[in-house]
């Protein structure tokens, strides 16, 4: 049984793609890890990167090249300041000289040392390959990014390792009914029994310190997204729309940071009509943002980090004025929880499940986790999580021109809209006339997703992405 933390599944990156940014960011700084462990690093003369698969067909308009350049750098996703992101990639590019993990220069020239392969490798659809000269020598080593920034070696056997580490949680949960099995015996609601297994890892302190952090970023993310105007960058000529909403919904209240905002917000008369779209401003403020390689969460993923902040503000902003910390921290732990038994049981990658994997998921965390808030029990908050997900079973992932905008950003808007209803249906529903439990559901997501074809899984290979002609945009 896989141990998977809230931590894992909530983690601060860079955009547009967790498993085409994010993940090969992580591989980069993985195999210097490795060269520098096997003494090796220092003798490198020089780099060549293979992309394959999803990251080549989709590589340029997720910024997979810019991740690569800025993991090779020695940069870190989660503490770079943004603004030096385009100064680092241009300078590699003007110079054609990398500063090997920011320690020695070393020639790189991406336009030759990057190659985008179409072909797909046996193990996963996100291949990346690092080859390091040395001498006469190449030292290769292969990483799958398999979604959310999860990333794992070629070698079946390390793969292997990835999934079946044993647990060392004291309420190990493989499916939904683990969890509720666990809740009846300890008579616990999901957010604790989920609580009890961090705290096996890390102390309270330490868990509280972690979850501001991430609604920190959430909450910035936001807020950045509102108060930003122009267009997105990488062709599309996408016009930002979050802060035009945004002008209409606030009008001239005054506020001068994240926090004062929300509390300004929640002292607006906010009618019925325009809860919906405080919603999809919420959502569509953060992957603008993730776009714009923005540091946003990724909730499961980058594609999907719009979701549930937009739906936990939703909470705080519209549902209950009296929220603090206690009500963000039950939610996130909800729904990493819920996201995890996701991962184990399906997939949160979309070049292997499509956007059910992506927004779908992200749409249950939220469901979930906004049930338990509104007093749920663990049988109607697994409930909430299943409505989500059968309403967005077979959803494809097709990019038009391979950027995580059109139809991506408009998607978190819906999957934050269905996550608020899903959640209201599910407390009005009795557990003992559910027909389809969450596990079901789970099973029949994954099994969908080794049906679609190749060409509806983050390829920009089919559906919109073929049927829009860029050049129109």
């Amino acid at each position: 049984m896989e141990c998977i933390s809230i931590f894992d599944m909530l983690k601060i990156g860079i955009g547009p793609s967790s498993s085409h940014t994010l993940g090969p960011w992580r591989a980069a700084q993985r195999w210097i890890s490795e060269l520098k462990a096997s003494h090796k690093f220092e003798q490198v003369e020089r780099i060549s990167v293979n992309l394959y698969g999803s990251l080549s067909l989709t590589g340029k308009g997720h910024a997979t090249d810019y991740a690569v350049m800025l993991g090779l750098s020695g940069t870190d996703p989660e503490t770079i300041p943004t603004k030096s992101i385009d100064t680092i990639i241009k300078t590699i590019n003007k110079k054609n000289v990398l500063e090997f993990n920011n320690e020695y220069p070393i020639p790189f020239n991406p336009s030759s040392d990057i190659h985008f392969n179409k072909k797909f490798l046996k193990y996963h659809s996100n291949g990346i390959t690092f080859c390091a000269n040395i001498g006469s020598k190449t030292y290769k080593s292969t990483f799958y990014s398999i979604g959310g920034g999860f990333v794992v070696k070629e070698e079946r056997k390390n793969a292997k390792k990835n999934f079946e580490i044993k647990c060392s949680f004291p309420y190990p949960i493989d499916k939904g009914e683990d969890l509720i099995k666990f809740c009846n015996d300890l008579n616990l609601p999901i957010s604790e029994v989920v609580l009890e297994n961090e705290k096996s890892i890390r102390s309270e302190k330490e868990i509280d310190f972690e979850l501001k952090r991430i609604w920190d970023t959430m909450l910035e993310c936001m807020y950045l997204g509102c108060h930003t105007e122009g267009i997105l960058p990488g062709g599309l000529n996408v016009r930002r729309r979050a802060f035009d909403m945004h002008q209409k919904l606030m009008g001239d209240t005054k506020y001068s940071n994240p926090v004062e905002w929300i509390y300004a917000i929640r002292d607006t008369e906010v009618k019925f009509r325009q809860i919906i779209k405080w919603v999809s401003c919420f959502a569509l403020a953060v992957n603008e943002v993730n776009a714009s390689l923005g540091r946003v969460v990724t909730a499961p993923t980058n594609g999907s980090a719009g979701v549930i902040p937009a739906v936990l503000t939703y909470y705080l902003v519209i549902e209950n004025h009296d929220g603090n910390f206690e009500d963000i921290k039950r939610f996130l732990l909800v729904a990493g929880e819920i996201g995890s038994i996701f991962k184990k049981g399906a997939t949160i990658s979309a070049a292997m499940g499509g956007c059910q994997a992506e927004i779908g998921v992200s749409s249950a965390m939220a469901a979930g986790a906004l049930c338990e808030l509104l007093g749920g029990t663990p049988e109607q908050i697994l409930i909430a999580s299943e409505i989500a997900m059968e309403h967005h079973l077979g959803l494809t992932c097709d990019p038009i021109g391979g950027l995580v905008q059109i139809p991506c950003i408009e998607r978190n808007a819906m999957g934050a809209i269905k996550a608020i209803n899903a959640a209201e249906l599910a407390l009005d529903t009795n557990p003992e006339n559910i027909k389809v439990p969450l596990d079901k559901v789970i099973n029949t997501m994954w099994e969908t997703a080794k049906d679609m074809h190749s060409k509806y899984k983050e390829t920009s290979e089919g559906g919109l992405a073929v049927s829009v002609n860029i050049a129109d945009c």
